[in-house]
């Protein structure tokens, strides 16, 4: 094995992927302003604003996932200098987007009542109801930008939804600041305020994308008469066919990950917290995966545009190896600093809460070991699930991912999480398990489609 062959494409990945990484820890960023802003205001208000965000983020994740269609299919096309393909992808997708944007919309308002299922705080309700309409408002044009996004990101622009993120957080905090505390002529609206801000944000995304993009010469004929005439019932079917398994394989990951979050409130108030606790620096470091799972998606579907299928296993290969190497770095550096890292997430000087706290900095410890397994799992499940999607491989993996979080590892983080002593350590060894599952049968389908697309292509 020839290890350079792998490692000359690292400065290229890290190239496309950067961009990417830094517009997903944006999107991170936009709701962690909220709930330092929010949080000023009181824990009700700060629980509300949790629960409300829970709900938004799984309808997030169904139109984030589905929208990654529109990749593979302009990569491919970039690749074979099709322009009329890529108009098309490109025009279909967005059309798709904004009517899922929408449906989304629709869905997560009529799904309120689920908050009085769930058994939350009456107080926590009241206050989480209007501040949830208007953020599932904000996921049209969410997902509106995601397909002006994936447009870019097949033809290798991933700075362009870089620039709109940083942009998007600017307005955001201003507007936040304006409309939560009631600063200057702007009445003082509390969470309501909170969400106005990421409505604002989001909408001021889409069309910073839109004006952005329109100007560059060389997309200029993508832009150029739009008319209902050209929506073709193929090419919708084609990103249907792509884009509903992606957003399913995203869906299972998501509900895990919230299941998981209910696991451990079952278990009690301090092993919530550690959770809480150990979950944001996972996603911190998941972000870096995510990013290279992008350029996995591009290179992949570019060098299936040109058929050149040894070459796209070598530059998927270095993505692969790239992603361990970043997330085992992550890994020694959550269990060196594991005791290190939670209390910076408390008030450690509290009195009253003292004891709950060092609580919850013992389980978040703990919970951090197992992070540091877990990440390198669940950064081998991305980066190959994004090399699939270049593809156009969907449907298996859709069935592989179902099987490996809610088949392996969720039975496993309840078992765990109820009936043992592990308790919140249990809840996590269970992802470990879905997520290592997951990397392992992902790669081997990978595997298998290569091989047989290289001997297809030279029999």
């Amino acid at each position: 094995m020839n290890f350079s062959q792998y490692t000359k494409e690292f400065r290229y990945n890290m190239q496309l992927a950067y961009p990417v990484i830094l517009g997903m820890v944006g999107h991170t960023l936009i709701g962690i302003v909220d709930n330092i802003m929010v949080g000023k205001l009181g824990s009700t208000e700060l629980a509300a604003v949790s629960l409300g965000n829970s709900m938004i983020f799984v309808a997030m994740s169904i139109g984030i996932g589905f929208s990654t269609a529109i990749t593979p299919i302009v990569g491919e096309a970039d690749a074979e200098k099709d322009s009329s393909k890529i108009r098309s992808a490109f025009h279909h997708g967005l059309f798709l987007c904004t009517i899922l944007g929408v449906l989304l919309f629709g869905l997560v308002v009529l799904a309120k009542p689920i908050m009085e299922l769930l058994h939350q705080p009456k107080e926590v309700i009241v206050l989480a109801k209007p501040y949830l309409t208007w953020v599932a408002f904000s996921l049209v044009p969410l997902i509106m930008y995601q397909g002006y996004k994936q447009f870019a990101d097949g033809l290798s622009m991933t700075k362009y939804s870089m620039y709109a993120i940083v942009m998007a957080n600017i307005i955001h905090v201003i507007i936040n600041y304006w409309l939560i505390y009631g600063i200057w002529i702007f009445p003082k609206m509390g969470i309501i305020g909170a969400a106005l801000g990421t409505v604002i944000s989001r909408i001021a995304m889409v069309v910073f994308m839109h004006v952005i993009l329109s100007k560059q010469q060389q997309l200029k004929t993508y832009f150029k008469g739009f008319s209902f005439d050209e929506i073709k019932k193929e090419t919708i079917k084609k990103i249907v066919d792509l884009g509903f398994p992606s957003a399913m394989q995203m869906l299972f990951e998501v509900v895990l990950f919230t299941a998981a979050i209910w696991l451990c409130g079952n278990i009690g108030k301090t092993s919530q917290a550690a959770n809480q606790i150990a979950l944001s620096l996972a996603s911190m470091t998941f972000m870096f995966a995510m990013g290279l799972s992008v350029v996995s998606m591009i290179r992949v579907s570019n060098q299936k545009g040109v058929q050149d299928y040894k070459n796209l296993v070598i530059i998927a290969r270095s993505i692969f190896l790239l992603a361990i190497l970043i997330e085992i770095l992550f890994a020694i550096l959550f269990v060196v600093f594991h005791q290190i890292l939670p209390p910076l997430f408390l008030d450690m000087n509290n009195e009253m809460q003292l004891l709950d706290n060092q609580e919850v900095v013992t389980i978040a410890a703990k919970l951090l070991l197992v992070a540091a397994v877990f990440q390198i799992s669940d950064g081998i499940q991305v980066v190959v699930l994004g090399a699939l999607r270049g593809l156009q491989d969907v449907k298996i993996p859709m069935y592989i991912t179902f099987v490996a979080y809610w088949v392996i590892g969720f039975p496993i983080s309840y078992y765990l999480g109820e009936y043992t002593e592990l308790k919140a350590v249990g809840v996590w060894i269970g992802l470990l398990a879905g997520l290592t599952a997951a990397a392992l049968f992902l790669y081997i389908r990978f595997h298998f489609l290569t091989r047989k697309l290289i001997a297809e292509h030279h029999s």
